[in-house]
């Protein structure tokens, strides 16, 4: 049982990185109620160079984390704070973010990873790990062309 912003729940939360063909790098199931921030430094310890994230990640302690091993942390700017200078490159890609969002749409729709009527926990998981691994071995997965 966890609590979020969204109110009381019975679940979890499966946190994704992703790469420009669409491929899972990293996966990691926590309670609802875990910060997906908290996550972020763990699931990107053997990365580097850019990780764009949508603005739910900004906060300046973790960029600076990442930034120190070789990770630069890309996400948009909240309405309240001051536009700031970004590469140009990166503004393009931070556009394609997106494709996470897809990938998700499509474990959600195509995989059914939501289903909800498991009889018991460890039935779930075969489920979602039986889901992640049926979409790594997917043929034509949702990817974007870099610039």
């Amino acid at each position: 049982m966890g609590k979020t912003t969204k109110g009381w729940f019975y679940g979890m939360k499966l946190h994704a990185l992703v790469n420009e063909k669409g491929d899972l790098l990293h996966i990691k199931i926590t309670p609802g109620n875990v910060d997906d921030q908290a996550v972020v430094p763990h699931m990107t310890k053997d990365l580097f160079g850019f990780l764009f994230a949508d603005r739910g990640y900004i906060k300046k302690e973790l960029f600076i984390d990442l930034y120190k091993r070789g990770l630069k942390l890309v996400t948009g700017i909240k309405k309240n704070m001051k536009n700031k200078l970004m590469d140009y490159r990166e503004k393009l890609l931070l556009r394609k973010r997106s494709l996470s969002e897809t990938v998700f749409d499509y474990l959600k729709n195509k995989f059914q990873i939501e289903h909800t009527r498991h009889r018991s926990p460890f039935n779930a998981f075969v489920h979602i790990i039986s889901t992640l691994i049926a979409y790594q071995l997917k043929k034509s997965k949702p990817s974007i062309s870099m610039p």
